[in-house]
């Protein structure tokens, strides 16, 4: 049988150890090696090609949470646990930002984290209960707020918003809606205010999550 490579990130020895001694006595699980920061953990994940990567996040240097997106940017494939002491939303929306794939806190029991390598390196998500409730509310305050934000656009900023969304230039918005570039640009202006955007990234994103556009063919 094949066993799950597994790589340490974490600036405390005594910390690597524990987890260490609990991974090995699993049938299933390896740890093939460690690394005390950020830049190791680069370097150890090229060159011992772990099947998942268990993330402290608070480490000199490179944090866990850029680790996490430098590894994930040049292998997206890579599954990455984070496994640290801070169990608060930001911490944790910063995380699955930069691609984990699942967020423990360090108080968690041992069957916790050792069922989450299994989870993840399935290709599944997992979250600690507590992770997992602030997530919902975190989504459900943004969705809430996107709304009310979104009720005090015009119903003509709200037609610009969907059109510029869907990459029209702004010469196609002027000529879909009948009004001049200038206009069109007066409206974009009004609409970044509103929603407290700086750019169209912004509004592709606001868009995607209100539904007005998808990418589906």
């Amino acid at each position: 049988m094949n066993k799950i490579k597994v790589l340490l990130v974490d600036d405390h020895a005594l910390m690597r150890d524990g987890i260490r001694a609990l991974l090995g006595i699993q049938n299933d699980i390896e740890v093939v090696g460690e690394a005390s920061d950020g830049e190791e953990a680069l370097a150890k994940t090229l060159e011992l090609a772990p099947d998942v990567i268990i993330m402290d996040i608070a480490m000199p240097g490179m944090n866990g949470v850029e680790a996490t997106r430098r590894i994930k940017q040049n292998d997206p494939g890579k599954k990455i646990l984070v496994l640290t002491q801070y169990d608060d939303k930001e911490y944790m929306l910063a995380a699955i930002k930069a691609g984990a794939s699942g967020y423990l806190p360090k108080r968690a029991l041992g069957t916790d984290l050792t069922d989450a390598v299994r989870i993840v390196y399935r290709g599944d998500s997992v979250l600690y209960p507590s992770m997992a409730s602030a997530l919902i509310d975190h989504y459900q305050h943004q969705k809430s707020k996107d709304g009310d934000l979104y009720d005090q656009l015009t119903p003509r900023q709200r037609e610009i918003l969907k059109l510029t969304a869907e990459g029209r230039s702004c010469k196609e918005i002027a000529e879909a809606a009948f009004i001049s570039p200038k206009t069109v640009h007066s409206h974009r202006a009004g609409i970044m205010g509103k929603l407290g955007f700086h750019n169209r990234t912004q509004l592709v994103k606001y868009a995607l999550r209100k539904g007005l556009i998808n990418f589906e063919s």
